[in-house]
């Protein structure tokens, strides 16, 4: 399996491998961060700052228990504010050096959320099978998350069908398989800190060279692996249905 945008050392090398030829003085002195998040816009990710994890489990947003510490956009404008204009990422990591970012999903792209070992097991399936992956992060905290096409987007309005596995942020415990963040969703976007004091974070396990899928061809092999690991004693069919 490639392992690219998976090395989180931050030397100098890996980050000029990471970014493809960019001049490694882009990469200097935030061990990446910045030319990552530089990197995930120019593959159409749109982005936007997030909180960031202080403290242990505590966030640095000003809400007393917030119940995502470090995972939830800054502004209540997220989708509207999430952008790929290079300027004004720049302008934001280097203004907000510790901020996490979010990427909104449904526009450009989709996210397949599921638990590591199943994502694991999908993702030795799939590249076997010759079946063209994506991006794929890895969270510490046992998440995978595989970036695909949207299906948010078509053409006609009428021909949008929302799915039983569609997730958003305030729906996620209601999901503890697989999630499809797609209209009205956002997941974290690597490199990004996760609450704790144990370092935990998320990066990329699969690089952004990778061309972003149909996530119907994911699906199977994904839902396959979690109802394994949910301890199902077959996989149950969650094909997304038309309404």
């Amino acid at each position: 399996m490639s392992a690219e945008f998976g090395d989180r050392t931050g030397k100098q090398g890996r980050i000029s491998q990471w970014l493809r030829g960019r001049r490694p003085k882009e990469a200097a002195g935030d061990d990446g961060r910045e030319a990552l998040l530089l990197a995930a816009a120019e593959a159409g990710l749109p982005l936007a700052p997030a909180a960031h994890p202080v403290s242990g489990y505590r966030c640095s947003c000003d809400r007393v228990g917030c119940p995502t510490p470090g995972r939830h956009p800054l502004s209540f404008a997220w989708h509207t504010q999430s952008t790929t204009d290079r300027a004004q990422i720049e302008r934001w990591a280097r203004h907000q050096p510790q901020a996490n970012f979010i990427t909104a999903t449904g526009t450009t792209h989709d996210v397949l959320d599921v638990p590591l070992e199943a994502g694991r097991e999908a993702l030795e399936r799939l590249l076997a099978a010759g079946v063209q992956v994506g991006p794929v992060a890895e969270s510490d905290d046992g998440r995978m998350l595989f970036f695909t096409l949207t299906r948010g987007t078509p053409e006609v309005e009428d021909e949008w069908w929302p799915c039983e596995l569609d997730c958003h942020p305030e729906t996620m415990d209601e999901h503890p398989g697989l999630r499809w963040h797609c209209r009205g969703s956002y997941v974290l976007v690597p490199p990004a800190r996760l609450p704790g004091d144990d370092g935990q974070a998320m990066h990329w396990f699969r690089g952004l060279e990778h061309p972003l899928p149909d996530p119907l061809t994911l699906l199977e092999p994904l839902t396959d692996a979690c109802a394994k690991y949910a301890g199902e004693d077959q996989a149950t069919e969650t094909w997304p249905t038309r309404h």
